[in-house]
């Protein structure tokens, strides 16, 4: 297909002949059918729409459990682009659920190529948008090839399959599957790596899974203070932060962690960590727990609430 072709709206013929090659049970139709699609849906939203109109996603969901790759790899960009578009974001999100496709996505994940099993995880990371989407996304199995692809492939691949993780461990039962699938573990071993580029998502996640008591056993287990003690001390103000948290909450008996936590700005003045941005979720609940643990040292609540830290 060349790219001016590409480019411009699928005449009703085309769609209706590249949705017939869908339904064919011939492998060479299905291949050349989801190509197409896929390209066509990736620079056009109007292509996208009108394929969706036609019933593309179904067909394309079916064909992510292809013995084919090539097939398969591009079902799943197709449908990876069904989740891009700004346009109707909840409508065409729910449509892949309504679809039947998280199951191909995680077939995809844990069987297909590395180039499909990225754009799956970035397929996943897009869906897990809604409370109801993590906990179906977490039932069917992603978490655990998740866990794998983050060791695997390049940087860009591990930040992605992070991503997606750090969106479904914000479901409480999501985070004793990632935790149960060996998470903590490998988010440990990639605080170690020397480039440190995964370090803020690492961290994230690590305080997310420390709010759940698998996840605060498996942190002590990793033997992860001695790294988090570090990172309080060389790292960035943001990450100073998430160390100093995730150590309260996985030693909350050990008095010199609530100090450092107050030290290196993990309190403020609201009561809450300001690294949790863009409305994902508030720790006040949590912070009230390590500012009563705080006074309970001897320390006035006026001075617990001063953004100024305690001096030595």
């Amino acid at each position: 297909m060349s790219e001016l072709s590409a480019s411009i709206p699928a005449d009703r013929s085309m769609i209706k002949s590249l949705i017939r090659k869908l339904n064919s049970d011939i492998p060479d139709d299905q291949r050349t059918a989801s190509g197409e699609i896929y390209i066509l849906t990736e620079r056009n939203t109007e292509n996208f729409v009108a394929f969706g109109n036609a019933g593309a996603f179904p067909l394309l969901a079916r064909l992510l459990t292809s013995p084919d790759p090539l097939t398969q790899e591009h079902a799943m960009a197709a449908l990876l682009n069904l989740t891009i578009y700004e346009a109707g974001k909840s409508d065409s999100r729910g449509s892949l659920i309504s679809a039947g496709a998280v199951p191909g996505i995680v077939h995809v994940l844990k069987k297909g190529s590395m180039e499909a099993r990225e754009k799956a995880a970035s397929t996943i990371f897009l869906l897990s948008d809604t409370d109801e989407n993590k906990v179906t996304i977490g039932s069917a199995g992603a978490i655990p090839p998740l866990v794998l692809l983050l060791t695997e492939g390049t940087q860009r691949r591990k930040q992605i399959a992070n991503s997606a993780l750090i969106n479904l461990c914000e479901d409480h039962g999501n985070k004793g599957r990632a935790v149960r699938a060996g998470l903590v573990p490998k988010l440990t071993e990639l605080l170690t790596e020397p480039d440190g580029l995964l370090k803020d998502g690492v961290l994230f996640n690590l305080v997310l899974l420390s709010s759940h008591p698998e996840g605060r056993l498996a942190i002590g287990e990793a033997e992860a203070e001695p790294l988090l003690v570090e990172i309080m001390g060389t790292g960035s103000p943001y990450n100073k932060k998430i160390a100093a948290s995730v150590l309260v909450e996985v030693y909350p008996q050990d008095q010199k962690y609530l100090l450092e936590a107050q030290q290196h700005g993990a309190m403020g003045k609201h009561r809450e960590i300001d690294f949790f941005k863009h409305g994902m979720f508030t720790e006040k609940e949590k912070l009230d727990q390590v500012l009563e643990k705080l006074s309970g040292l001897g320390y006035p609540i006026d001075e617990l609430l001063s953004p100024n830290p305690i001096s030595r």
